[in-house]
């Protein structure tokens, strides 16, 4: 089996070390970069499996390189993880409203950043038979990690993907916002409720194609649907 490939963007040497002899031991394959134009060629040249992304960096900003890797067709799906020792609310909402996963706050613990970095990629890449997902337009195919409307291939991220792919498996019924931080981040979350409303907004984004009816069904007080009567 490969290893898993770990793309990490951080301009603090120490604390690239650690992380990196962390990750290491734990069987991954660690590509490090202090430089945020660095982190984009890299990740170019060989998409990795996951992102893990300093705000403050050299060069181009945490937040831009995040934008880019989003944008770009071969990491458009590759999970990010922000590193930062901002912690008020609006920057980690701004976080992840550009693309990022999920959002830690310095200091942390090495191993408990192995240990989300693990959850997310088990996730994102589960062992699943050959699995396509079908809902009016929608067709999502959970093994290629591709999804399309109406022809038309969806730009998702990694947690929009699994949050469509859950509607898909539930058509036209209501989840609250709380089910839905169960199924798709794990009842072990501690990722706050309004991430799940900033999420919704992505997918809403990504999934509705110009000309096309809106999915998406806000259901107030009770939560969210995927319904083709919406």
């Amino acid at each position: 089996m490969n290893k898993p490939r770990l793309l990490l963007v951080e301009d603090d040497t120490a604390l690239a070390e650690l992380l990196d002899w962390h990750f290491q031991q734990e069987g991954y394959d660690v590509v490090r970069t202090p430089d945020g134009e660095e982190a984009l060629l890299l990740a170019r040249e060989t998409p990795p499996d996951i992102v893990l992304l300093d705000w403050m960096i050299e060069g181009l900003s945490g937040i831009e390189v995040c934008r880019r890797l989003r944008r770009a067709t071969d990491t458009a799906n590759v999970p990010i993880i922000m590193l930062t020792a901002r912690g008020e609310e609006e920057d980690r909402i701004r976080g992840l409203e550009t693309g990022a996963d999920d959002y830690v706050t310095k200091p942390f613990s090495p191993r408990e950043l192995v240990a989300r970095v693990a959850a997310i990629l088990r996730r994102v890449r589960p062992a699943l038979a050959g699995q396509i997902l079908t809902y009016g337009d929608i067709e999502l195919d959970a093994v290629a990690h591709k999804s399309k409307r109406a022809g038309q291939t969806l730009q998702l991220g990694p947690t929009e993907f699994r949050l469509l792919r859950h509607f898909l498996e539930h058509p036209g019924r209501v989840f609250s916002r709380e089910r839905l931080l169960d199924a798709v981040w794990g009842q072990d979350s501690d990722i706050e409720l309004r991430t799940v409303d900033v999420h919704i907004r992505r997918l809403r984004k990504a999934v509705n194609l110009p000309g096309l009816p809106d999915l998406i069904r806000t259901v107030r007080s009770a939560g969210y649907a995927l319904d083709t009567d919406s």
